[in-house]
Formats: structure tokens, sequence, C-alpha cells
């Protein structure tokens, strides 16, 4: 027979959805801007969120700005994307929640949002963005480190 107690305790880790929650796209210059055939420069910014839903029940959003100019400061596009999850985490230690919001979930919903960016800058009739891994276990640890320091910062 098992303890029922025992396995209620158990830690439950659950997607309950990835959406698009916010989806940006400015072609400001268009039409002109097709006929130009220089490289871009392309600016990437990413910032993560997470917040409870519920009991349990957490969102996460992972936000990527890409920002597409030319050399004469002229913009080729802008997207701003908020892909998020619903994640059910329960019976997790309360030291490895925040390692699992931070780093877990936005290494599960970074695909979907590489694959929005893409698709959207396509259908702009741009060439597709295909972003580079994101390593979210270092993003994490610059962060906490950032914080920490400006916690221990005299002030004046």
């Amino acid at each position: 027979m098992t303890d029922n107690a025992s396995s209620n305790n158990l830690p439950v880790f659950a997607i309950e959805k990835i959406y698009v929650k916010d989806l940006s796209l400015e072609v400001p210059n268009a039409p002109q801007i097709f006929l130009v055939r220089e490289t871009p420069q392309v600016n990437v910014q990413l910032n993560t969120e997470a917040a409870p839903v519920d009991n349990g029940i957490f969102e996460v959003k992972l936000t990527i700005t890409v920002k597409a100019t030319l050399s004469e400061d002229r913009t080729l596009f802008l997207i701003e994307v908020t892909q998020a999850g619903v994640f059910r985490i329960q019976n997790a230690p309360e030291d490895e929640l925040e390692l699992i919001l931070g780093i877990g979930c936005p290494n599960i919903i970074f695909p979907y949002v590489r694959e929005t960016i893409s698709d959207a800058v396509v259908r702009a009739g741009f060439q597709p963005v295909l972003l580079t891994p994101v390593n979210f276990e270092a993003l994490f640890q610059q962060t906490r480190q950032n914080s920490t320091a400006e916690q221990n910062q005299p002030v004046q």
C-alpha cells in the first residue's frame, strides 16, 4: 500500500500553456527600404519575468526586441515579442523555485519565441532572423550578482 500523504508531496512541474502574449512589428521605411542591399546591424535585447498566477501556477514571460538598422541609421524593422508560458510548479523547494522560474522555464519558452520572431520577420519581407541559443543560467547568475552588488552599495 502506498502512503498518499508522501505521494502528494512529490514535486510537480507541468506546462499548462505557451502562447504569444504580445507581438509588435514595425517597418517604418517601407517600401523604400526594400530597395537597399546593405547588410543591417542587428541589435537584440532580452528580458525575462516571472509572477505567480494562482497557488502553484506561474506565468513566465520572455520578451525579445530585435532592431535591424542600416549604416545610415535607417531602421529596416523593429520587432518585439513577448512569449509567455503558464507553468504548474508545486512542492518544489523554495530555493529551487527561483532557478526553475529563471532558468528552466525560459529555456522551454525560447524556441517558441525564436520561431515567432523568424516567422514574423519573413512575413514582413525580410530574411529570417535566427536568434542564437541563450545561456539562461549565465544570465540568471549575472542578474543575481548585479542585484547583490546594488544591494551592497552604500547609500549616500
